[in-house]
């Protein structure tokens, strides 16, 4: 019997897939990764793959290439998109354009300076610093790092700002920043 490939063996493989939140992987002949995707309901989104006359060129392709699929259960979605993500930077799927080089998902970052700062950060993890994330949308990017400022009081201007301050921003006057670029803080007390 010959082995099915394509939406004929993705519909096959349908009826052994739970519809449960998860991540799967496409894979070629060659067991190549050709696209990992996540979804709240593994079963549904699958199931839009088969639905060839709704599928852009670009989709048909891929899916006429499937000759294998790895489904990992996750427990919610946020565990997904984190597992996705993970993946996309493990095998480089050709069929993942948007996320090859991080651009869609955005991260903070914590520089290492003299007086570290704190900002949103999209692209390659190539600046020196601690990166977290990355997070689902830049609200809630920008969200947390409003809530760090509060607390640590960590700056978030660029060091071009920075470095032409003469006296405190509003952020220092509303107590979001500790005013390092004004000596507001000592050395000591803001690397702690």
């Amino acid at each position: 019997m010959k082995h099915k490939i394509g939406a004929d063996f993705l519909r096959e493989r349908l009826k052994t897939v739970s519809a449960r939140p998860g991540v799967y992987r496409m894979l070629d002949g060659a067991g190549t990764v050709l696209y990992v995707g996540k979804a709240k309901n593994l079963k549904h989104r699958l199931t839009n793959y088969v639905q060839e006359k709704r599928l852009s060129y670009r989709i048909r392709q891929m899916v006429s290439k499937v000759h294998d699929l790895i489904t990992v259960e996750t427990a919610g979605e946020s565990e997904a998109f984190l597992l996705e993500a993970e993946l996309i930077k493990q095998f480089h799927p050709y069929y993942n354009i948007l996320l090859k080089d991080d651009k869609s998902y955005p991260y903070i970052l914590l520089t290492k300076e003299k007086y570290p700062r704190l900002c949103k950060y999209r692209g390659d993890r190539k600046k020196d610093g601690t990166y977290f994330g990355p997070f689902d949308s830049g609200l809630s990017v920008n969200n947390t790092i409003k809530s760090l400022q509060k607390i640590f009081g960590i700056r978030s201007c660029a060091n071009t700002y920075f470095n032409a301050r003469k006296r405190p921003c509003l952020l220092y006057q509303i107590k979001r920043c500790s005013g390092p670029c004004c000596g507001c803080v000592s050395d000591e007390d803001m690397q702690q």
